[in-house]
């Protein structure tokens, strides 16, 4: 009898014990943890990609280097979503890092590799350097000039079927190495070039790659002769403006500036972004109409616009988390610059510059001789003492409110008409408000167009003395 006993209970004990090993086991089945990737490789210039968590737990990350972060994406009941983030590696060697991930019981390590830095033959046009400051860059970029109604040009009249026709449209001969390398032999340092994106744009707001392709080329031109550039968004006003209120039109915004920081992102810091030209609200607020509400209403869909434009080029990496960008003011007007209600967008990098557009007297700069308008008569001649003084005293203001604060300034444009107007007083104003721009420690970028100071086809200033005069300010203030 005991020994029957005594098998039985031998027999209870191992059914027990393999009842537990299963039950173990199948807990173990069900706590199966799945991190994937479990290796990456960056580039040079760093940037984020994206791992998962299978099934969603807390997790702790451990990474065994401080260039190389994890931070929470997004997540499911399935799954959790994590970002590694990459800074650009400013060193001759290849990197690596080790991201130990514990989920519960379970330990797994993520390998990172990340390219070496390479010197290049070409630095300025690659490279962004740590500790440039944007008003640094400001000084570089010397005196300025805009490619003006080139791949600005816009008009359902035009024939899509080349992307070149767009260029020519409004004047100016294709576009040429010799044209661009003229700018830089004259002695100019940075070229604006204004973009429309909307030519041939598709329903799902994809840039034409012809565009994109003709965009670059140029681009390539400046930079290869030592040239700092700017990008921008230009004469789309219409659209821009709705996006602070409109769907659609902020997910278009975002897809153009989202496919150029892509195409882009390698280019070093000669390459400037400028979010948009010119935007303001006159539908809401004027300084002759509207209430103090509408224009904080108005200057705030500016703002708006401006924080979305440095949101998308930071978020989009790479050398575009460091690129020095330009931000506007209401309608580019001067004395919105330091108005209370502009404010500077929330920039990681700190990379920012105003850019302000000077087309004052309006009634010499952008009316013509004697040209009458419901708001003025166009006048003919510009210089008298009260002409100097309006002129150093906006100056004055902005150096004041903003380059002595740290905020650094360009002048994106300014010239004057020259319909009905000799081209000594075309000079005297072109000159003179270069000189209170570049003495103050702004850079200053004329507005020059098929037909204006620079001769497209001969690659040279119809009127030496107008370049002549304007290299002499470089040399009359120089830069550290």
């Amino acid at each position: 009898m005991n020994i029957m006993v005594q098998i039985f209970k031998e027999t209870l004990l191992t059914s027990l014990i393999l009842f537990l090993m299963t039950a173990c086991s199948d807990d173990k089945k069900e706590l199966k943890i799945i991190v994937e990737p479990t290796s990456f490789h960056f580039e040079q210039t760093g940037g984020s990609k994206k791992f998962g968590i299978t099934p969603n737990e807390p997790a702790t990350f451990q990474s065994s280097e401080a260039w190389c972060k994890v931070t929470s994406e997004s997540s499911t009941p399935v799954q959790a979503i994590y970002n590694i983030t990459v800074e650009p590696n400013t060193t001759p060697d290849v990197r690596n890092a080790i991201i130990t991930v514990s989920v519960k019981e379970h330990v797994q390590e993520i390998n990172v590799e990340q390219a070496a830095y390479i010197q290049s033959d070409e630095p300025e046009k690659y490279t962004v350097r740590e500790n440039l400051t944007t008003h640094q860059l400001i000084n570089e970029m010397g005196l300025g000039i805009n490619l003006g109604n080139t791949l600005d040009a816009v008009g359902d009249w035009i024939d899509p079927s080349n992307i070149l026709n767009y260029e020519q449209a409004w004047g100016s001969p294709i576009i040429t190495q010799e044209i661009i390398e003229g700018y830089a032999k004259a002695g100019y340092s940075s070229l604006r070039i204004p973009v429309s994106w909307g030519n041939l744009l598709s329903d799902d707001f994809k840039v034409h790659p012809d565009l994109m392709d003709r965009v670059e080329k140029i681009l390539n031109w400046t930079l290869d002769c030592g040239m700092v550039a700017i990008i921008n968004i230009h004469h789309e006003n219409e659209w821009i403006k709705q996006v602070p209120t409109d769907s659609k039109a902020k997910e278009k915004f975002t897809s153009i500036w989202k496919q150029i920081c892509e195409r882009f992102e390698k280019y070093g810091d000669h390459l400037l972004f400028e979010p948009m030209n010119e935007i303001g609200y006159d539908e809401i607020w004027t300084p002759w109409s509207g209430s103090e509400a509408d224009k904080a209403k108005a200057l705030g869909y500016v703002n708006d616009l401006n924080q979305l434009f440095v949101d998308i080029v930071r978020n989009s990496g790479g050398n575009n988390a460091k690129r020095h960008l330009l931000v506007e003011i209401y309608n580019t007007n001067l004395e919105y610059a330091y108005d209370p209600l502009f404010k500077m967008p929330n920039d990681p990098a700190n990379r920012l510059a105003l850019t302000v557009h000077y087309y004052t007297p309006a009634n010499f700069a952008i009316l013509g001789g004697g040209e009458v308008v419901d708001w003025g008569v166009g006048r003919e001649s510009w210089g008298t003492e009260a002409d100097f003084k309006e002129l150093n005293d906006n100056m004055d203001l902005l150096k004041k409110n903003c380059v002595d604060k740290g905020i650094p300034v360009i002048i994106g444009e300014y010239c004057a008409d020259s319909r009905n107007r000799t081209k000594e007083v075309i000079r005297l104003f072109c000159v003179s408000v270069t000189e209170a721009i570049y003495s103050r420690g702004m850079c200053p970028m004329l507005w020059d167009t098929p037909g204006g100071q620079y001769n497209r086809q001969t690659c040279q200033f119809d009127d030496p003395l107008f370049l002549e005069e304007m290299m002499a300010i470089p040399v009359k203030y120089p830069r550290n």
